[in-house]
């Protein structure tokens, strides 16, 4: 049985369906009533700390949820409809050793690689840079979004 977890909130659940009763409409959060929610394919805890934003499959912000404000300083009206790279200004500091589709490293960029091949990155450290506050350390885990329209769901955990 599939895991999920809303990117607003940050409530976590096991269902069987992925959608909700008998419409395609994607399963929403019951708990705060986001419009829909993340499935992962296991268990994930993320830490109380962590900022969650998830992204279209062009990686535009979509929603800048739970512990964005407090890791970034932007407000949902600051990062919505953007590049996430831009608006986060991230630097990869853990690089991959393997070829990717460029012909660069393999997790050079874990957002790009994630989109691309539908494949998760955990653990990867990189420093967050948002626009007119100071860098911050962080450990992202990257998902990308297991239906039709693609997209990501990155969860960015500050170090230190």
């Amino acid at each position: 049985m599939p895991f999920f977890i809303c990117p607003n909130c940050g409530n976590r659940e096991m269902s069987g369906d992925r959608t909700a009763g008998f419409s395609a409409r994607p399963k929403s959060c019951p708990k705060c009533s986001f419009g829909f929610v993340f499935e992962l394919l296991d268990d994930y805890y993320p830490a109380p700390n962590a900022a969650f934003f998830t992204c279209d499959q062009d990686a535009r912000v979509i929603d800048a949820g739970r512990g964005s404000f407090e890791l970034t300083g932007l407000k949902d009206e600051d990062v919505i409809g953007r590049p996430v790279r831009e608006v986060l200004g991230l630097q990869w500091i853990d690089k991959g050793d393997g070829p990717d589709a460029a012909g660069g490293n393999g997790d050079a960029d874990p957002i790009g690689t994630s989109l691309e091949w539908g494949v998760r990155s955990l653990g990867k450290r990189v420093e967050v840079n948002a626009e007119g506050d100071l860098p911050a350390q962080a450990v992202a885990d990257v998902f990308p979004a297991y239906d039709d329209d693609g997209g990501l769901l990155i969860v960015l955990t500050p170090e230190g």
